[in-house]
């Protein structure tokens, strides 16, 4: 019995590498001050209260943001592991099937883990605060949409110290992700990390459609929303036609793993190259999904800073419609070289080349909004300036490689790569580190003090393109990529050197955002702000920071573009709005019942993982059980009361 109990722990714990060992070390400390620190200070009730059968979007939104800056952390040191592989010839730091789960593991985290659930931390923050609503349009489907990806995101990140990590590359071409080539359990982590969370971020998608549709505030048509909010609008439309293909893609995928169908093999009629243009169908509207939002940021900040009006706002909002549209017509090009023919490569080559466009017009706006504008050069403005010529040339690489002929040069090397982190880091983080900035106050109460915050910009940029910059360069030499080492003869060493370096200055630059989050928490009640800490133009900054419960007292207008800009107008000429009465505020009651399903399809998840129906089983039965129990729920909201609303407004307005 003894034997069999050690056999099997062998199989179900990956061990036999330092490195993991160190991390089931780290985990377990890390799990047990948790509980230790919530048992001394009796936090558990609550944790429970407060936090995980919330329904309140601000509270959602801020779990989004911390699930994914420890995202952030993990894809770092992914990269950063492999940097170090690289950083010299014949290095043997990490052995090559490691080296493969780890870049797995760093685009899928990085792609889905980090950046969607910061784009989905911002909307929830920020997009009801925006239109002036009190909520989303389904509160119960929203917390069931967060703890559907953080328990996914868990799912997928054990593999790392139960079972292995995934090592058939981010997007799992077959035949690498077919039993044939990867026989363990670490692929099937990989399917149903992202099938679970992938749930939850289509509902997330279909959620805040409607809540745009259907809940914006009296008089604010569709060409008076504020930018940020038309580029959640965009991304939502991507969302709801592009996520159903990937959950029926991996779907598929696991067919072929567990039930012996053959949708992707060559045996019995399969083909891989079915998998690999279902999986680009999704991929790169992906792209777009995530960079759409990080677009409507820098608008807002852009605007704020320069203290004027968006520059060309019609302009603006079409370009991001046809973003959305063109997205979908883009995908072959991720494999000219795979002999699709000339007809194909001209057409995507094209519509490849046209999407830049509407990108195009977006940077121009930016620039003239900016032209003549009285810009203050806070810390989110910092973001967006860096962003502009950092994405320029992301862009101008891009088009270069949607030239099918030049791409059969480029499209294997590290210049590919060093193009795609150009656009996603330069597009996507810096965008949303942009909005972390802008509406932390919004979001807590105080600010970030600026000094750390700019040591934390200038070593992330300088370090991004010490980083990324030598891998054009070494592209262009004959690096392809996927390598986990290479020679001295190669001439390769002092460019991946280089690289490397810029990796840690980019480590750096996250660990002084890390102290200036602490310094900020210590220093609370001296960088306590006002509702309006800008003096900023959309309807968020017109409540007080952090926004109560309720949002607004009293449901506000948005008859303008900019309507708490054009309001802070009347009021100094001395023109108020006409006093209302408060009413009774109708809200959603907390409920356990989100976070109880989500678990179950985790329990449902590691069933299948694992190929023991009976625990799978059980945790769709779970799933059931609580789907049957939300629909006997009657008692599932309640009114706050006018007493209340004004006790909350004085002492939130500082009247008490």
């Amino acid at each position: 019995m003894l034997e069999r109990l050690k056999e099997f722990a062998s199989e179900f714990f990956v061990t036999g590498d330092p490195l993991i060992y160190g991390a089931d070390v780290a985990i377990g400390i890390t799990m047990i001050t948790i509980v230790a620190v919530l048992t001394y200070f009796k936090k558990w009730g609550w944790l429970w209260r407060n936090w995980l059968t919330t329904v309140d979007h601000k509270k959602i939104g801020i779990m989004y943001i911390i699930a994914s800056i420890i995202m952030l952390f993990r894809g770092g040191v992914d990269a950063l592991m492999m940097r170090l592989q690289l950083a010299m010839p014949n290095m043997d730091f990490l052995h090559p099937e490691h080296y493969n789960q780890v870049f797995t593991t760093h685009g899928t985290i990085m792609i889905l883990f980090m950046a969607m659930p910061f784009m989905f931390g911002l909307f929830n923050v920020i997009v009801p605060l925006q239109i002036g609503a009190r909520d989303v349009a389904f509160p119960f489907l929203n917390a069931l949409s967060f703890w559907l990806f953080f328990l996914g995101a868990m799912l997928f990140n054990l593999s790392f110290v139960i079972g292995g990590s995934p090592d058939a590359g981010w997007l799992s071409y077959p035949p690498l992700s077919e039993l044939s080539h990867s026989p363990g359990v670490g692929q099937n982590f990989y399917i149903w990390g992202i099938q679970i969370s992938g749930i939850g971020s289509l509902a997330t998608g279909i959620n805040f459609l409607v809540t745009i549709i259907k809940m914006r505030a009296p008089g604010m048509r569709w060409m008076k929303m504020p930018m940020f909010t038309w580029s959640v609008f965009s991304t939502c439309i991507i969302i709801l036609f592009a996520f159903p293909i990937l959950t029926v893609t991996l779907a598929l995928l696991f067919l072929d793993r567990f039930g012996g169908a053959h949708f992707f093999t060559l045996d019995l009629g399969g083909n891989p190259m079915m998998y690999i243009n279902l999986i680009w169908m999704w991929g790169h509207p992906e792209v777009y999904i995530v960079v759409l939002p990080a677009f409507g940021v820098f608008s807002e900040i852009v605007s704020t800073f320069s203290k004027k009006k968006l520059f060309g706002y019609k302009s603006m909002v079409f370009a991001m419609l046809i973003i959305s549209f063109l997205s979908f017509f883009t995908w072959a090009h991720h494999f000219f070289t795979m002999g699709s023919g000339a007809d194909v490569n001209a057409f995507f080559a094209v519509t490849t080349m046209l999407i830049a466009i509407p990108t195009g017009v977006k940077i121009f706006n930016w620039l003239f909004t900016m032209y003549r504008g009285r810009i203050r050069m806070a810390t989110p403005m910092l973001w967006t300036i860096a962003f502009i010529p950092c994405f320029i040339v992301g862009g101008m690489t891009g088009v270069l490689l949607s030239v099918a002929p030049a791409d059969f040069q480029f499209h294997n090397s590290y210049f590919l790569i060093a193009h795609f982190h150009q656009v996603l880091i330069g597009g996507v983080v810096f965008g949303y580190f942009a909005g972390l900035y802008y509406w932390w106050p919004k979001m807590f109460g105080f600010q970030l003090e600026e000094k750390l915050g700019k040591w934390a910009f200038w070593t992330w940029n300088i370090g991004f393109y010490v980083c990324f910059m030598p891998q054009y360069a070494v592209g262009l030499m004959g690096m392809t990529r996927r390598l986990s080492t290479y020679g001295w003869d190669t001439g390769w060493w002092e460019l991946n050197f280089v690289s490397t370096i810029g990796a840690f200055l980019m480590g750096v630059g996250f660990l002084f955002q890390v102290a200036q989050i602490a310094d900020g928490i210590r220093k609370y009640k001296t960088l306590k702000v006002s509702g309006d800490p800008w003096d900023a133009r959309t309807l968020e900054w017109s409540i007080p920071s952090p926004a109560p419960e309720y949002n607004f007292a009293i449901t506000p207008r948005g008859d303008d573009i900019d309507e708490w800009w054009e309001e802070k107008e009347r009021r100094a000429k001395g023109i108020y709005p006409p006093e209302q009465p408060l009413e009774p505020i109708h809200m959603p009651k907390n409920s356990a019942i989100p976070f109880i399903m989500s678990v179950f399809w985790f329990i449902a998840g590691f069933g299948f993982v694992f190929g023991w129906l009976w625990m799978a089983i059980l945790g769709l039965a779970g799933v059931g059980i609580c789907m049957i129990a939300r629909s006997f729920s009657y008692d599932t909201d309640y009114y706050i009361p006018v007493d209340e609303i004004k006790r909350t407004e004085a002492s939130l307005r500082g009247s008490v």
